[in-house]
């Protein structure tokens, strides 16, 4: 096995991409952000010999960052120079304070930064995305592209397999793709999978084994795969699957450490892009040109902001920063989504070694024990909330439209049964960590620029906890791990609750006590979507199903702020499946 350190001793070439300007001044395709994906489109792209890309990416290359490459790395590259660290404005119904949301900013994008975790959506999560309106997108057609950038290591040590809880279904999987997908040697740890199995079938209503929650069917409890290369044991991101071993492809070019100012526009009326005005790392400012498309694939917390920078989006907010409208489309930066993650520790009476990630995905029945009552008094609510959302964004997207989104939600919870929150316990040491969060919060907010400075932070208000039934969900999810923990044989596992701890959460704690310690301690699951939605313009969305901005010819969004809807696995699964898909689509039409 190659250790890390060996990394340091591969030629240059193949560990730095190029990071000056190429000779050429225009290119076909400029492709805005080198993250999860702006890769993917970007090599799909370059297969095409005679067509040329440009990727433009703000930060610089990772490779040979060890606390990226490391599997266990999670957390030690946050609040470094390859994390935008965005802030929120203060949260009004999410204990007043600002939240950071972090985000990858290097090329690879958020997928140098996250978690790894490889799970993609409930099926019936996708296919509501063809309910809002997006013909044609769907799990039927979007799980071949599940597939197409999979490459699924399957584990040669079956005792592996069976003491660590490792399962999968072959047929859910691809083989071929670029991006490696399995199990890294940290996630294994004999013994706790049966222990947890038993736990969570003796529970009251109880949570069963998912062999494989990547086929369409999430609910259930199982260790996760991840992003990771298992030979290697080292982390596998978007550079690493779909720039690095293709970098000697002479028409596709990525420029680092370069920022995108905004999108310039072909003189006359029609809103037609001619390239990016750019400033490179010396402070020079110019322009590069593109023969054919826009590409943003900034995220969501990026991606609207240029936009609006450009002169694309709510003339009230443009005219304020005397920005001149080129598209009105008020919606731009609105219907953002983000989860929010908070986290119960135990004493464990047992030293584990390594740090495997089980996950349960409860559905309301398996974690509400009055589900039934809960989503009668949703439903009833579901006005409420939607004029609620109307208010808060100017009535821009109508009140009918949204409660009309909700009850699809509302569907998906309680008709489908998707799961309703995750529940990830992560055992280390002589501890019992968990994380928790809701997974289709219904709170929408927002994103918009504060000034015509491209270098301002922009507003982003994720208007966490703005809805009842998003604080009820966090809560019972707290409720329910505590319940774990009381139930055999996990109960004689564990040692005392330290965290919140019963002083601080009573065993008897009332909602109140509970939204107390939830609002006190949370933070940003970093899962925000949907600020560029796909879906039609009359109901609120900003690009149309082949992913191209309303009202301009030859601009496109490809990242999560497309997604009209949370999905219940993470993010990036979906993210490198749709830019697939997106980079089939722009092929089509050359």
């Amino acid at each position: 096995m190659r250790s890390l350190a060996s990394l340091a001793l591969l030629p240059l070439a193949a560990a730095i991409p190029h990071v000056s300007p190429a000779s050429e001044p225009t290119f076909d395709y400029i492709i805005v952000g080198g993250g999860t994906s702006g890769l993917v489109v970007a090599n799909r792209l370059s297969e095409l010999k005679n067509t040329s890309i440009l990727v433009i990416e703000a930060g610089g290359s990772s490779y040979n960052n060890t606390n990226v490459t490391s599997t266990g790395g999670y957390g030690t590259t946050f609040g470094t120079e390859i994390d935008w660290a965005y802030q929120t404005v203060n949260q009004t119904y999410g204990g007043g304070a600002q939240q950071t949301v972090r985000a990858g900013k290097s090329l690879g994008g958020s997928t140098v930064i996250n978690g790894m975790v490889y799970t993609r959506a409930q099926s019936s999560q996708i296919d509501a995305w063809e309910t809002v309106g997006n013909k044609g997108w769907n799990w039927k057609t979007l799980l071949p592209y599940y597939k197409k950038g999979e490459h699924f290591q399957v584990p040669s040590d079956y005792s592996f397999l069976e003491g660590s809880g490792v399962a999968y279904d072959p047929a859910d999987h691809g083989y071929k793709g670029p991006l490696k997908v399995g199990w890294s040697e940290d996630q294994l740890n004999d013994g706790l999978a049966q222990k947890l199995n038993t736990t969570y079938q003796n529970l009251a209503v109880p949570v069963p084994y998912n062999e494989d929650p990547n086929g369409g069917e999430m609910v259930g409890y199982s260790l996760y795969p991840k992003t990771v290369d298992s030979k290697l044991n080292i982390r596998e991101d978007a550079a690493r699957a779909y720039y690095y071993p293709y970098q000697s492809r002479s028409n596709f070019h990525v420029w680092l450490n370069t920022n995108v100012n905004k999108i310039t526009w072909k003189d006359g009326d029609d809103a037609t892009a001619d390239g990016v005005e750019i400033t490179l790392a010396n402070g020079t400012t110019t322009t590069v040109k593109a023969t054919r498309e826009v590409i943003l694939a900034a995220g969501s917390l990026k991606s609207p902001v240029l936009l609006e920078l450009s002169g694309v989006g709510n003339p009230d907010i443009l005219s304020k920063y005397d920005i001149e409208t080129k598209v009105n489309l008020p919606t731009v930066g609105e219907n953002l989504q983000d989860q929010m993650n908070n986290g119960l520790a135990y004493d464990s009476k047992t030293k584990y070694s390594k740090s495997p990630d089980y996950v349960a995905y409860p559905s309301a029945s398996q974690m509400f024990p009055n589900a039934t009552a809960v989503g009668k008094k949703l439903l009833a609510d579901l006005p409420k909330y939607a004029a609620q959302v109307a208010s808060a964004n100017g009535n821009i997207t109508k009140a009918k439209d949204i409660e009309r989104f909700f009850k699809i939600q509302w569907d998906l919870i309680f008709k489908s049964h998707i799961p309703v929150a995750e529940v990830l316990l992560e055992p280390s040491g002589y501890v019992y960590d968990t994380e928790y969060w809701a997974t289709v919060p219904f709170a929408r907010g927002n994103v918009h620029i504060s000034s015509a400075d491209p270098n301002a932070a922009a507003s982003i208000d994720p208007k966490y906890f703005m809805l009842e039934f998003d604080l009820q969900a966090q809560v019972q999810a707290a409720r329910f791990i505590r319940g774990l923990f009381k139930t055999e044989p996990f109960a004689s596992m564990a040692g005392s609750e330290t965290k919140p701890g019963l002083s601080d959460v009573a065993a008897d704690a009332s909602d109140e006590g509970w939204a107390s310690f939830i609002k006190s301690s949370y933070r940003s699951n970093f899962h925000p979507i949907s600020t560029t939605a796909m879906m039609p313009k009359e109901v609120g969305g900003v690009v149309d199903t082949s992913l191209k901005v309303y009202g301009i010819s030859n601009v496109r969004v490809v990242d999560a702020s497309v997604m009209p809807f949370q999905v219940c696995g993470h993010l990036q699964s979906t993210i490198y499946a749709v830019a697939e898909r997106a980079a089939d689509i722009i092929k089509a039409e050359i």
